[in-house]
Protein backbone atom coordinates (compact mmCIF):
# COMPACT_ATOMS: atom_id res chain seq x y z
CA UNK A 1 0.00 0.00 0.00
CA UNK A 2 1.48 3.27 -0.80
CA UNK A 3 0.85 5.92 2.07
CA UNK A 4 1.24 9.59 2.52
CA UNK A 5 1.49 11.19 6.31
CA UNK A 6 0.79 14.56 6.41
CA UNK A 7 3.05 15.12 9.28
CA UNK A 8 5.07 11.90 10.31
CA UNK A 9 8.00 12.60 12.61
CA UNK A 10 6.36 13.46 15.93
CA UNK A 11 4.43 10.56 18.42
CA UNK A 12 1.21 9.39 16.18
CA UNK A 13 2.90 10.69 13.15
CA UNK A 14 6.20 9.00 13.79
CA UNK A 15 4.58 5.58 15.09
CA UNK A 16 2.34 5.44 11.84
CA UNK A 17 5.81 5.50 9.98
CA UNK A 18 7.45 2.75 11.79
CA UNK A 19 5.15 0.38 12.28
CA UNK A 20 3.87 1.33 8.25
CA UNK A 21 7.47 0.65 7.37
CA UNK A 22 7.52 -2.36 9.33
CA UNK A 23 4.58 -3.78 7.72
CA UNK A 24 5.63 -3.22 4.00
CA UNK A 25 4.29 -0.25 2.58
CA UNK A 26 5.75 2.35 0.45
CA UNK A 27 5.29 5.43 2.51
CA UNK A 28 5.63 9.26 1.68
CA UNK A 29 6.25 12.10 4.16
CA UNK A 30 4.79 15.46 3.59
CA UNK A 31 5.82 18.17 6.16
CA UNK A 32 8.00 21.42 7.04
CA UNK A 33 11.42 19.32 7.61
CA UNK A 34 11.44 21.10 10.84
CA UNK A 35 11.07 18.32 13.70
CA UNK A 36 13.46 15.41 13.49
CA UNK A 37 14.09 15.85 9.84
CA UNK A 38 16.68 13.05 10.41
CA UNK A 39 14.04 10.31 10.76
CA UNK A 40 13.81 7.89 8.26
CA UNK A 41 16.48 8.68 5.76
CA UNK A 42 15.39 6.10 2.88
CA UNK A 43 11.73 6.87 2.97
CA UNK A 44 10.88 9.72 0.23
CA UNK A 45 10.07 12.75 1.86
CA UNK A 46 7.93 15.93 0.20
CA UNK A 47 8.47 19.61 2.03
CA UNK A 48 6.30 22.43 1.79
CA UNK A 49 3.62 23.81 3.74
CA UNK A 50 0.20 23.18 4.47
CA UNK A 51 -0.65 26.71 5.11
CA UNK A 52 -0.76 27.95 1.55
CA UNK A 53 2.44 25.12 -0.03
CA UNK A 54 0.93 22.15 -1.32
CA UNK A 55 2.96 22.03 -4.38
CA UNK A 56 4.82 18.96 -3.87
CA UNK A 57 1.78 17.11 -3.52
CA UNK A 58 0.60 17.96 -6.95
CA UNK A 59 0.50 15.51 -9.61
CA UNK A 60 1.25 12.46 -7.44
CA UNK A 61 -1.23 9.43 -6.55
CA UNK A 62 -1.40 7.56 -3.05
CA UNK A 63 -3.22 4.71 -1.83
CA UNK A 64 -4.26 6.46 1.40
CA UNK A 65 -3.65 9.77 3.32
CA UNK A 66 -3.31 9.88 6.79
CA UNK A 67 -3.69 13.52 8.40
CA UNK A 68 -1.90 13.55 11.71
CA UNK A 69 -1.62 17.53 11.50
CA UNK A 70 -4.72 19.26 10.72
CA UNK A 71 -6.40 21.50 13.10
CA UNK A 72 -7.93 24.61 10.74
CA UNK A 73 -10.74 23.93 9.11
CA UNK A 74 -9.39 25.64 6.18
CA UNK A 75 -6.07 23.58 5.81
CA UNK A 76 -7.81 20.60 6.23
CA UNK A 77 -10.06 21.23 3.44
CA UNK A 78 -7.29 22.31 1.34
CA UNK A 79 -5.09 19.67 1.49
CA UNK A 80 -8.02 17.11 0.95
CA UNK A 81 -9.48 19.09 -1.77
CA UNK A 82 -6.18 18.94 -3.60
CA UNK A 83 -5.98 14.85 -2.54
CA UNK A 84 -9.04 13.68 -3.60
CA UNK A 85 -8.49 12.29 -7.29
CA UNK A 86 -4.81 11.25 -5.94
CA UNK A 87 -5.69 8.98 -3.02
CA UNK A 88 -8.59 6.32 -2.63
CA UNK A 89 -9.03 7.18 1.18
CA UNK A 90 -8.56 9.49 3.71
CA UNK A 91 -8.16 9.28 7.71
CA UNK A 92 -8.29 12.67 9.67
CA UNK A 93 -7.04 12.15 13.47
CA UNK A 94 -9.50 14.45 15.25
CA UNK A 95 -10.06 14.09 18.74
CA UNK A 96 -12.98 13.54 21.52
CA UNK A 97 -12.42 16.77 22.46
CA UNK A 98 -15.11 17.65 19.56
CA UNK A 99 -17.66 16.53 22.10
CA UNK A 100 -17.18 19.20 24.96
CA UNK A 101 -16.47 19.59 27.91
CA UNK A 102 -18.77 19.45 29.33
CA UNK A 103 -20.05 16.40 27.84
CA UNK A 104 -22.27 13.28 28.82
CA UNK A 105 -21.16 9.60 29.95
CA UNK A 106 -21.15 7.15 27.88
CA UNK A 107 -21.16 9.01 24.98
CA UNK A 108 -21.05 7.28 22.02
CA UNK A 109 -20.55 8.78 18.00
CA UNK A 110 -23.90 10.20 17.64
CA UNK A 111 -23.21 12.68 20.17
CA UNK A 112 -23.48 15.93 19.34
CA UNK A 113 -19.89 18.40 18.68
CA UNK A 114 -19.13 21.33 19.80
CA UNK A 115 -19.93 24.50 17.34
CA UNK A 116 -18.01 27.62 17.11
CA UNK A 117 -20.30 31.08 16.34
CA UNK A 118 -17.34 32.70 13.63
CA UNK A 119 -16.33 29.48 11.65
CA UNK A 120 -13.94 31.87 10.25
CA UNK A 121 -11.66 31.45 13.27
CA UNK A 122 -7.87 30.09 13.64
CA UNK A 123 -6.78 30.38 16.55
CA UNK A 124 -6.87 27.50 17.93
CA UNK A 125 -7.06 27.64 22.28
CA UNK A 126 -8.44 25.50 24.82
CA UNK A 127 -12.06 27.15 23.72
CA UNK A 128 -12.07 26.45 20.08
CA UNK A 129 -10.05 23.26 19.45
CA UNK A 130 -12.86 21.01 20.04
CA UNK A 131 -15.14 22.90 17.90
CA UNK A 132 -12.42 23.60 15.03
CA UNK A 133 -11.60 19.69 14.62
CA UNK A 134 -15.52 19.05 14.45
CA UNK A 135 -15.27 21.26 11.33
CA UNK A 136 -11.97 19.58 10.70
CA UNK A 137 -13.94 16.30 10.20
CA UNK A 138 -16.77 17.99 8.30
CA UNK A 139 -14.43 19.63 5.92
CA UNK A 140 -12.57 16.47 4.89
CA UNK A 141 -15.68 14.38 4.57
CA UNK A 142 -16.94 17.14 2.26
CA UNK A 143 -13.58 16.91 -0.43
CA UNK A 144 -14.35 13.20 -0.18
CA UNK A 145 -17.84 11.73 0.66
CA UNK A 146 -17.83 8.53 2.11
CA UNK A 147 -13.82 8.02 1.86
CA UNK A 148 -13.06 9.47 4.91
CA UNK A 149 -12.14 7.98 8.10
CA UNK A 150 -12.27 10.50 11.25
CA UNK A 151 -10.44 9.18 14.23
CA UNK A 152 -11.61 11.05 17.37
CA UNK A 153 -8.70 9.71 19.84
CA UNK A 154 -8.90 9.98 23.25
CA UNK A 155 -5.12 10.96 25.28
CA UNK A 156 -3.17 9.49 23.22
CA UNK A 157 0.10 7.64 25.38
CA UNK A 158 3.36 6.03 25.10
CA UNK A 159 6.86 6.53 23.61
CA UNK A 160 7.55 9.63 21.93
CA UNK A 161 4.81 11.82 23.55
CA UNK A 162 6.40 14.91 23.54
CA UNK A 163 3.77 16.54 26.11
CA UNK A 164 5.10 14.20 29.15
CA UNK A 165 0.88 14.32 30.51
CA UNK A 166 0.98 10.28 30.90
CA UNK A 167 4.67 10.17 31.12
CA UNK A 168 4.46 11.54 33.86
CA UNK A 169 3.16 9.18 36.25
CA UNK A 170 5.61 6.51 35.50
CA UNK A 171 8.23 9.09 36.01
CA UNK A 172 7.26 10.48 38.61
CA UNK A 173 6.85 7.44 40.76
CA UNK A 174 10.14 5.47 39.63
CA UNK A 175 11.78 8.72 41.12
CA UNK A 176 11.32 7.32 44.12
CA UNK A 177 9.90 8.91 47.83
CA UNK A 178 6.67 9.93 49.40
CA UNK A 179 4.39 11.04 46.18
CA UNK A 180 0.95 12.66 46.08
CA UNK A 181 -1.41 11.00 43.82
CA UNK A 182 -5.44 11.47 43.18
CA UNK A 183 -7.96 9.65 44.43
CA UNK A 184 -6.78 5.98 43.45
CA UNK A 185 -10.86 5.61 42.14
CA UNK A 186 -10.85 7.75 39.90
CA UNK A 187 -11.04 6.17 36.59
CA UNK A 188 -8.95 7.58 33.09
CA UNK A 189 -9.14 6.80 29.77
CA UNK A 190 -6.12 6.68 27.17
CA UNK A 191 -5.00 4.86 24.25
CA UNK A 192 -1.43 3.58 23.37
CA UNK A 193 -0.21 5.43 20.51
CA UNK A 194 1.26 2.12 18.88
CA UNK A 195 -2.41 0.41 19.39
CA UNK A 196 -3.99 3.27 17.99
CA UNK A 197 -1.48 3.27 14.60
CA UNK A 198 -1.49 0.27 14.10
CA UNK A 199 -5.47 0.28 13.54
CA UNK A 200 -5.70 3.00 11.79
CA UNK A 201 -3.09 1.45 9.26
CA UNK A 202 -5.43 -1.76 9.41
CA UNK A 203 -8.48 0.63 8.39
CA UNK A 204 -7.01 2.52 5.64
CA UNK A 205 -5.83 -0.95 4.48
CA UNK A 206 -9.28 -2.02 4.11
CA UNK A 207 -10.49 1.68 3.19
CA UNK A 208 -13.32 1.87 6.12
CA UNK A 209 -14.45 5.12 6.39
CA UNK A 210 -16.89 6.45 9.37
CA UNK A 211 -16.47 8.46 12.48
CA UNK A 212 -14.82 6.05 15.62
CA UNK A 213 -14.08 7.33 19.57
CA UNK A 214 -10.79 5.97 19.47
CA UNK A 215 -9.41 5.46 23.23
CA UNK A 216 -9.60 2.50 25.47
CA UNK A 217 -8.97 0.54 27.11
CA UNK A 218 -11.45 -1.81 26.78
CA UNK A 219 -12.08 -2.41 30.74
CA UNK A 220 -12.89 0.46 33.37
CA UNK A 221 -9.19 1.72 33.88
CA UNK A 222 -8.65 3.32 37.66
CA UNK A 223 -5.58 5.57 38.95
CA UNK A 224 -4.89 2.73 41.44
CA UNK A 225 -4.09 0.16 38.89
CA UNK A 226 -2.06 3.09 37.12
CA UNK A 227 0.07 4.30 39.61
CA UNK A 228 0.61 0.72 40.91
CA UNK A 229 1.89 -0.41 37.86
CA UNK A 230 3.98 2.66 37.36
CA UNK A 231 5.27 1.49 41.10
CA UNK A 232 5.94 -1.95 40.20
CA UNK A 233 7.60 -0.65 36.48
CA UNK A 234 9.89 1.30 38.89
CA UNK A 235 11.22 -0.94 41.15
CA UNK A 236 8.73 -0.19 44.04
CA UNK A 237 10.17 2.92 45.26
CA UNK A 238 7.51 5.16 45.95
CA UNK A 239 5.51 6.09 48.65
CA UNK A 240 2.00 6.37 47.06
CA UNK A 241 0.08 9.13 49.56
CA UNK A 242 -3.55 9.57 47.71
CA UNK A 243 -5.01 13.00 48.61
CA UNK A 244 -8.98 13.41 48.04
CA UNK A 245 -10.80 15.19 46.04
CA UNK A 246 -11.93 17.92 48.26
CA UNK A 247 -8.53 18.28 49.72
CA UNK A 248 -7.22 18.47 46.12
CA UNK A 249 -9.81 21.30 44.96
CA UNK A 250 -9.53 23.30 48.37
CA UNK A 251 -6.27 23.70 48.09
CA UNK A 252 -6.26 24.45 44.47
CA UNK A 253 -4.48 21.98 42.91
CA UNK A 254 -5.76 22.22 39.56
CA UNK A 255 -6.71 18.79 37.83
CA UNK A 256 -4.81 18.24 34.51
CA UNK A 257 -2.40 20.53 34.96
CA UNK A 258 -1.00 19.82 38.58
CA UNK A 259 -1.58 16.53 38.36
CA UNK A 260 -1.71 15.40 34.93
CA UNK A 261 -4.78 13.23 33.21
CA UNK A 262 -6.72 13.48 36.92
CA UNK A 263 -10.52 15.07 36.54
CA UNK A 264 -12.75 15.70 39.29
CA UNK A 265 -16.07 13.82 39.38
CA UNK A 266 -18.18 16.73 37.83
CA UNK A 267 -15.68 16.09 34.65
CA UNK A 268 -15.11 12.76 35.09
CA UNK A 269 -17.36 11.77 31.70
CA UNK A 270 -14.25 12.94 29.96
CA UNK A 271 -12.65 9.66 30.83
CA UNK A 272 -15.89 7.88 29.74
CA UNK A 273 -16.04 7.83 26.06
CA UNK A 274 -18.40 5.01 24.65
CA UNK A 275 -15.75 2.68 22.81
CA UNK A 276 -17.89 -0.35 21.13
CA UNK A 277 -18.14 0.28 18.19
CA UNK A 278 -14.00 1.25 17.46
CA UNK A 279 -13.72 -2.18 19.57
CA UNK A 280 -16.19 -4.00 17.40
CA UNK A 281 -14.33 -2.65 14.11
CA UNK A 282 -11.09 -4.50 15.55
CA UNK A 283 -9.32 -2.05 17.86
CA UNK A 284 -7.18 -4.25 20.40
CA UNK A 285 -5.20 -3.03 23.55
CA UNK A 286 -2.23 -3.93 24.96
CA UNK A 287 -1.45 -3.97 28.92
CA UNK A 288 -1.55 -0.89 30.47
CA UNK A 289 1.76 -2.14 32.17
CA UNK A 290 3.23 -2.75 29.10
CA UNK A 291 2.64 1.05 28.12
CA UNK A 292 4.13 2.21 31.56
CA UNK A 293 7.28 0.20 31.01
CA UNK A 294 8.29 1.02 27.84
CA UNK A 295 6.96 4.89 28.28
CA UNK A 296 9.52 4.75 31.40
CA UNK A 297 12.31 2.86 29.01
CA UNK A 298 11.78 5.55 26.69
CA UNK A 299 12.18 8.81 28.91
CA UNK A 300 14.93 7.34 30.77
CA UNK A 301 16.92 6.34 27.44
CA UNK A 302 16.42 9.16 25.64
CA UNK A 303 16.19 11.97 28.02
CA UNK A 304 17.33 10.69 31.97
CA UNK A 305 15.13 9.77 34.66
CA UNK A 306 16.03 12.94 36.63
CA UNK A 307 15.12 15.13 33.45
CA UNK A 308 12.54 18.05 34.50
CA UNK A 309 8.86 16.70 33.29
CA UNK A 310 6.67 19.73 30.79
CA UNK A 311 4.03 19.33 32.80
CA UNK A 312 2.92 18.58 36.61
CA UNK A 313 3.11 20.70 39.86
CA UNK A 314 6.42 21.83 41.29
CA UNK A 315 8.37 19.59 43.56
CA UNK A 316 8.19 22.29 46.28
CA UNK A 317 4.17 22.63 45.67
CA UNK A 318 4.10 18.86 46.39
CA UNK A 319 6.45 18.75 49.36
CA UNK A 320 3.91 21.11 50.59
CA UNK A 321 0.68 19.30 50.45
CA UNK A 322 2.31 16.02 51.18
CA UNK A 323 3.32 18.02 54.88
CA UNK A 324 -0.17 19.47 55.04
CA UNK A 325 -1.48 15.68 54.68
CA UNK A 326 0.87 14.27 57.09
CA UNK A 327 -0.19 17.00 59.45
CA UNK A 328 -3.87 16.08 59.06
CA UNK A 329 -3.47 12.40 59.62
CA UNK A 330 -1.49 13.37 62.55
CA UNK A 331 -4.52 15.28 64.23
Amino acid sequence: MKVLILGGTQFLGRTIAEIALANGHELTLFNRGNTNADLFPDVEKLTGDRDGDLKALEGRTWDVCIDTCGYVPRIVKDSAELLKDSVEHYTFISSISVYGPPMDPNLDESGPVQTIEDETVEQVTGETYGALKALCEQAAEAAMPGRVLNVRAGLIVGPYDPTDRFTYHPVKVARGGDTLVPPLNSHLQVIDVRDLSGWILRMAESRSAGVYNATGPDSPLTFKTVLEACNEAGGNKANLIEASEEFLLENEVAPWQDIPLWLPDELISMHSVNVSKVINDGMTYRPIADTIRDTLAWYTESRGLTDPLKTGMPHEREAQLLAMLKQQSAE
